[in-house]
């Protein structure tokens, strides 16, 4: 039984002349995530679990602020509390995961778990950056058009702008996931990354994955030049429209920008330096894992703390909250005080 384990999961691929396999096709996947970190294992752990914490604590107070403010129901809030549940949604598709695999031994996930983990990656990644480019046409327009921005910008619009990212979201990966599970996978079936990422397991086909990779980027660039472009193109009109405004005016314009424009510049810096990290040859494997860990959870950590920082009317929208649960917990104790 070992040897034929070791021949199923960890032999070197071979192909016969027609091209068939001659191992048997894998039914499950094997991470290899950090695991030769032994020694650093539990520091990397619970940096990885704070930093995860933080997220779901700080976009998780930003849906609770934006969904029960009233003073707060506006389209920038609405596509703002959209894009913090995509975060949560984006960092949870692969970070509990990765942090069961600096618990156990081996981590494994199943045939079809590894493709709906990449599906879901990739287009929650892709949907992030269509709320945010949603989110610069909503500047746009509050600020080229603001005495039409109530008439443009109306609840249905908001919506339809919304499941439209959704949808461009869900578009995307849809191709390359589905021929990358029609292929045939063989041995090994270690996935040297933290989780199923799409060219990891590309590795581990048996046969040619020419038509997969163009796909793959085909897609990749149509989602990351559409929302860069639309991106680029509102603030370059709002830049001009900037131009022709007095002093005030232009400060109280780019206090609107601000946040949205450091997270802009945050996601896409991020993602220029990830591609980076994979065309240097001299780079470890593990290495790589540490910056794709750090770029899939840059944008998702610093988001609510950038919005936070620099957009008063939500920290004074927090301030309320904050001054609102604060009366019931000072009176929990005078009421148990009373009793006795």
């Amino acid at each position: 039984m070992p040897g034929y384990a070791n021949e199923l999961f960890f032999s070197p691929r071979s192909s016969s002349i027609n091209g068939t396999s001659k191992h048997a096709d894998i039914t499950f996947f094997i991470i290899q995530g950090l695991a030769n970190l032994t020694e650093n294992k539990m520091i990397f752990f619970t940096i990885l679990l704070l930093v995860y914490i933080i997220i779901l604590g700080g976009n998780g107070l930003i849906i609770f602020v934006t969904l029960t403010d009233p003073k707060l129901f506006s389209p920038m809030y609405f596509f703002l509390h959209n894009l913090s549940f995509v975060d949560v949604l984006f960092t949870t598709s692969i970070m509990p995961n990765m942090l069961a695999g600096f618990l156990v031994d081996q981590l494994t996930i199943s045939y079809s778990g590894c493709f709906l983990q990449m599906y879901f990656f990739i287009g929650l990644s892709v949907t992030g950056r269509a709320i945010l480019t949603v989110m610069a046409y909503d500047r746009y327009v509050a600020i080229c058009n603001p005495l039409r921005y109530t008439a443009i910008m109306t609840r249905p619009v908001q919506v339809l702008l919304v499941v439209g990212a959704w949808g461009f979201g869900a578009l995307c990966p849809l191709p390359a996931t589905t021929m990358a599970l029609q292929q045939r996978y063989c041995g090994p079936n270690v996935v040297r990354h933290g989780w199923c990422d799409p060219s990891s397991v590309r590795h581990l086909v048996c046969g040619d994955t020419s038509a997969d990779n163009i796909v793959s980027l085909t897609f990749a660039l149509v989602a990351l030049l559409t929302t860069g472009v639309l991106i680029l193109t509102s603030y370059v009109l709002i830049s001009v429209a900037m131009s022709r405004m007095g002093v005030a005016q232009r400060l109280k314009a780019l206090g609107t920008c601000t946040a949205h424009l450091t997270v802009v510049s945050f996601s896409y810096s991020a993602a220029s330096f990830i591609y980076i990290s994979y065309r240097v040859a001299n780079v470890s494997p593990e290495v790589r894992i540490i910056v794709s860990v750090l770029y899939s959870a840059l944008t998702p950590f610093l988001n609510p703390i950038i919005y936070s920082l620099r957009n008063k009317e939500l920290r004074d929208a927090i301030r309320r909250i904050g001054t609102r649960f604060r009366p019931a917990v000072m009176s929990a104790p005078k009421k148990i005080q009373t009793m006795t």
